[in-house]
């Protein structure tokens, strides 16, 4: 009987510090979320954010957004945009919610990869359990780079420009648990006199289960009609994110 009463406090104490510790994950990501923007825009900027975790362990998916851009009402392609996500995965074995379950964090109202105004962020929090996909059992915390867009009127012309990080794979040799993310680049595509700008979001590797389901937008194509002869700057910062890189 003493055995049982043991075990059963064991596992009731290991499931305790799982469910701690991935309320503690979901306010590291959204840290990483902002640490994010802090440095996406200016090149050599580097930051470090640091966690711990018994039982999860962060990782880059390489390759699971692609955004397309077009131009104007003839829809006129621009360019794709390919990029990472950032996830924090823990065991279901460890701690799990239940099925399919999925919560927005950041933004908490507002599923749209396409957010607008100074305030916006530039890539979506959110918790997903969905169970079996290929990688695995997890229960996740997802931070999945999105478009921000600002608009302003100089005279009579409209000038609107968005803002994309695109998370690339560093050097992760997991020697702890820490997150480095790097301003490489900063490259900016440059339209001019259009009326309309056609945003769409595309899923690569959706085989593996990270499909349109997965990340939750509330639509995968944006169209924004402009004043005619407004002006478009579409800016990408180029992320390398590094794994375990400082002991």
């Amino acid at each position: 009987m003493l055995i049982v009463v043991l075990l059963f406090a064991n596992n009731y104490l290991n499931a305790q510090i799982a469910a701690n510790e991935f309320s503690a994950m979901e306010q590291f990501m959204q840290n990483a979320s902002l640490q994010l923007d802090n440095v996406a825009w200016t090149v050599g900027s580097t930051q470090t954010v640091r966690y711990a975790s018994k039982f999860g362990q962060v990782i880059l998916e390489s390759g699971v957004l692609n955004y397309a851009l077009y131009v104007n009402s003839t829809n006129t392609w621009v360019a794709n945009f390919s990029t990472a996500a950032l996830l924090f995965n823990m065991p279901i074995s460890a701690y799990n919610i239940v099925n399919n379950y999925s919560q927005r964090i950041l933004p908490s109202s507002n599923g749209s990869f396409l957010q607008q105004g100074t305030s916006a962020t530039v890539s979506q929090v959110f918790v997903i359990e969905r169970t079996p996909m290929k990688d695995g059992s997890y229960v996740r915390v997802v931070v999945a780079p999105s478009i921000r867009m600002l608009s302003s009127m100089i005279g009579t012309t409209n000038y609107t420009e968005c803002y994309l990080p695109i998370l690339q794979p560093g050097n992760s040799p997991y020697q702890s648990q820490s997150v480095t993310l790097v301003s490489t680049n900063v490259l900016d595509s440059i339209e001019q006199n259009i009326n309309q700008i056609k945003m769409d979001i595309s899923f690569p590797i959706s085989s593996l289960g990270f499909d349109s389901s997965f990340f939750g937008f509330n639509s995968t194509e944006q169209i924004i009609s402009l004043p005619t002869g407004s002006n478009l700057n579409f800016y990408t910062g180029q992320v390398t994110v590094s794994l375990g890189l400082y002991s």
